[in-house]
């Protein structure tokens, strides 16, 4: 991706200001009150790990569909690991409210859902990507064809593509974030390639002879294996990991369980209300609707996004109501916000429980205009008006739905929150600049 706005798509921006920064006296919970809200948090704490333990299942499916393509590359394995890829990310998207609120999440995240990337520094690319970025000394270091790289000035020994390398050494190489070699990202890349399609129908057209060394396109098929051999390995490691911050005694669970109830309450709104407002209706959604840019859209190689939003938005209320169905079809549940919000303020419950299904239903639209053959990059290219409607509509009912979030904070007398923010939404004339 030739990225030209620097800090303003990497970097988490400022909190929303005034709409979000709800001063009230601290959440002091009345002694009944308290284990209703603990039970609250595990139910919170339970779903996580189920969304994770999910979110394992189908990446190890998807690590099984990638063996399958390596050993026989054709067109029905590569189309069947872009199927798992695609079905791993259902799960996975879920889990992004948890990020916000929650440090370990926080920390870790990166190493497998980092967005956006300048994927020349893992691959070949086409010449209209450029050969140098003034921010990027590897911008097209393409690690794949090259067995020895430099960052830093100092020479790097590439040979051996292991998983250790990937997030040792190549993932953030030089401080630079736009440098994601490992986790969901590089692997669809890897999977699908670039799109080159711009705002015009198609998604990315990688061959899967890419990986067939006996007729081998693209160049050192038997690296490009090893690449994406890697970056999945690594993708199944890294969700053992949050797996187990989950468990019993996982030190996720562990700082919530056994912290204050309204910290704890406070950690599932915070993640309710900056992956609502900053991160999806700003990042995501609103700087690519601004800029009709498709390399904006946050699945772009696989045109995936409006599956990865959906979720996102299922996800946020998922975290509300305290309900999710696994990938089996069985469901986790317990006490929720929701029912906390309801014994405060029945009407504001109603409320918000109400905006969180138009979320969803304005997510759904975006979805099935891209099952009649829009995907998400059309949608938000310029000159289509129904399409940039339709996104345009999802982003204000998340904007909206955050209102509503930010009066159960002040209805539950939580400490001030302040939400994720975004240029796109507070200040746009800065996103032209």
């Amino acid at each position: 991706m030739n990225k030209t706005l620097g800090a303003l798509r990497y970097g988490r921006l400022a909190a929303i200001g005034a709409t979000a920064a709800l001063t009230a006296a601290a959440f002091v919970l009345p002694a009944k009150a308290e284990p209703a809200a603990k039970a609250v948090i595990k139910t919170y704490a339970d779903i996580a790990l189920a969304k994770y333990e999910d979110s394992l299942t189908t990446a190890k499916a998807l690590d099984a569909a990638v063996d399958a393509l390596i050993a026989k590359p054709s067109a029905e394995t590569l189309t069947a690991a872009r199927e798992a890829w695609k079905a791993s990310r259902v799960p996975y998207q879920q889990t992004e409210v948890y990020r916000f609120g929650n440090a370990i999440v926080d920390d870790w995240e990166g190493r497998v859902n980092a967005w956006p990337l300048d994927e020349g520094l893992i691959d070949y690319v086409d010449q209209a990507y450029g050969t140098d970025s003034d921010e990027n000394a590897l911008y097209t270091a393409n690690v794949i064809a090259n067995k020895e790289i430099e960052i830093d000035g100092k020479k790097i020994d590439a040979s051996k593509l292991t998983p250790e390398f990937l997030s040792g050494t190549l993932q953030e190489a030089g401080d630079i974030e736009a440098n994601v070699a490992t986790g969901y990202h590089a692997i669809e890349f890897l999977l699908w390639g670039q799109d080159l399609h711009g705002t015009g129908p198609g998604a990315g057209e990688r061959p899967y002879t890419d990986y067939d060394t006996a007729n081998c396109t693209g160049g050192n098929c038997d690296r490009r294996a090893d690449y994406l051999k890697a970056a999945s390995d690594l993708l199944v490691s890294d969700i053992e990991e949050m797996v187990g911050n989950w468990q019993e005694g996982g030190a996720a669970r562990k700082n919530l369980v056994d912290g204050e109830p309204n910290a704890g309450i406070s950690t599932i709104l915070t993640g309710m209300g900056s992956l609502s407002y900053g991160e999806l209706a700003g990042e995501r959604m609103k700087l690519g609707l601004l800029l009709h840019d498709p390399e904006e859209e946050h699945d772009c190689f696989s045109d995936n996004t409006h599956i990865s939003h959906l979720e996102d938005a299922v996800g946020i209320r998922s975290a509300y109501i305290g309900s999710y169905k696994r990938v089996d079809g069985s469901v986790v549940e317990g006490p929720s916000v929701s029912d906390l919000v309801k014994a405060a303020d029945p009407a504001l419950d109603r409320e918000l429980t109400g905006k969180l299904d138009a979320t969803v239903a304005r997510m759904e639209a975006i979805q099935a205009r891209a099952f009649g053959g829009e995907a998400y990059d059309q949608q938000i290219g310029e000159g289509n008006t129904e399409g940039n409607a339709t996104v345009q509509a999802a982003i204000d009912a998340l904007v909206d739905q955050t209102k509503s979030i930010e009066r159960v904070v002040s209805t539950l007398k939580l400490d001030t929150i302040a939400f994720e923010g975004s240029d796109s939404l507070d200040s746009p004339d800065k996103v032209f600049q």
